[in-house]
């Protein structure tokens, strides 16, 4: 399936694991002051994605 979506907010960020998803359909934050102070400002919580590992 193809997309013209835009990359979301992660595209600027250095981290393998965070540019993975620099495509998805979600709104995606980095940790910090702009995630934490927009959940703040909405009264919504903060999910929190520790990433995953894959053992072979």
């Amino acid at each position: 399936m193809t997309t013209n979506q835009k990359p979301n907010r992660l595209i600027a960020e250095k981290s393998p694991y965070l540019l993975q998803h620099a495509n998805n359909p979600v709104d995606w934050y980095p940790w910090g002051e702009e995630a934490f102070g927009k959940a703040k400002r909405e009264n919504k919580p903060v999910m929190v994605s520790i990433g995953y590992s894959t053992c072979h």
